[in-house]
């Protein structure tokens, strides 16, 4: 058994190290990082530029860092999780290069299981390293930071949002065994998901099921002394969606016992101004619990379904 258990390790740990080297090698997923390095460096130094041009000053802000790492966003979420996988399972397809893989003395479920983890891994190491340079680079242009202690919660959070996708993107890999339609579908999957709840946000009110649909869900905020409205100063913006584990983890941290109020735009008509109308309110515990277990759901069904069909698959060689 403890040979068996020495063997299986060895299969595994050779097939996550395989991947993470393959990852690091790859110019779209090092464009990835370099693209999100000059972005946090250009929101670090924007403000200074847009005081010299109206010759006004740069106050402190002390929330820089944990801004500027939520402002990864669903975008980044999504691109991320398909530059990592997109070619783990489909493009070992169609060069040939999982067939010596699979011929290899290892099942095909620690095949998957070592493709997963090492995409698991290389999130963990690129949003670290992001989140440190985000954190000095806020320390040193905006002053002392708050709640930084909170920075390995809002890591899990991201690496969780992006998994959901890393998920997705798997599944369509390993059922197409073809990368340009898998990048294709993926693609199409965020846009029509962007579009219809941008749609159903504005025409129906921010219906129920936005919660239960990759992306930010519906949007609330939590009031200061029960006066603030979604625009006031006071006013704390909470998502519900798989988006939005990471904000959602530190709000609940940060505000236990919160009630956030989800509302919905009100058009403008003859006579009345644009405003807002309030939908429900939910405790802030509800809506976390809500978007890790919605985001929970599809990782763990869209893995399996890639799992289902790499063991099915067929490879000739």
């Amino acid at each position: 058994m403890a040979k068996t258990s020495v063997i299986w390790w060895q299969g595994f740990s050779a097939v996550v190290r395989y991947e993470m080297l393959w990852n690091l090698r790859k110019k779209k997923f090092l464009g990835m990082i370099l693209l999100a390095v000059a972005l946090v460096t250009l929101s670090l130094f924007v403000p200074f530029l847009l005081a010299e041009v109206t010759g006004g000053e740069v106050e402190p802000n002390p929330d820089f860092a944990l801004s500027a790492i939520a402002g990864v966003g669903g975008l980044g979420f999504f691109l991320f999780g398909l530059v990592t996988v997109i070619n783990s399972v489909s493009t070992e397809f169609e060069q040939g290069t999982i067939i010596p893989l699979l011929s290899k003395p290892i099942s095909r479920t620690t095949v998957f299981l070592g493709k997963l983890t090492g995409a698991f891994l290389t999130l963990i190491i690129t949003y670290t390293i992001l989140m440190i340079y985000q954190v000095l680079g806020g320390v040193l242009v905006h002053g002392p930071q708050n709640n930084l202690h909170l920075a390995p919660i809002f890591l899990f959070g991201m690496v969780v949002s992006t998994l959901v996708w890393v998920a997705i993107v798997l599944a369509l890999g390993c059922l197409s065994k073809n990368t340009t339609l898998t990048a294709l579908v993926t693609v199409g999957i965020w846009m029509g998901l962007g579009i219809m709840s941008s749609v159903f946000a504005l025409f129906a009110g921010q219906s129920w099921f936005l919660a239960y649909i990759p992306g930010g869900g519906q949007s609330g905020f939590i009031p200061k002394e029960d006066v603030a409205t979604p625009y006031s100063p006071g006013a704390v913006t909470v998502s519900a969606g798989t988006d939005s584990v990471a904000s959602n983890l530190v709000q609940y941290i940060l505000h236990p016992t919160a009630e956030v109020t989800f509302y919905t735009m009100r058009m403008p008509t003859l006579g009345q101004p644009p405003g807002y109308e309030v939908l429900y309110t939910r405790s802030m515990a509800w809506v976390l619990l809500r978007s890790l277990g919605v985001a929970f759901v599809y990782i763990l069904t869209f893995s399996f379904i890639a799992w289902l069909a790499l063991n099915r698959a067929e490879v000739k060689g």
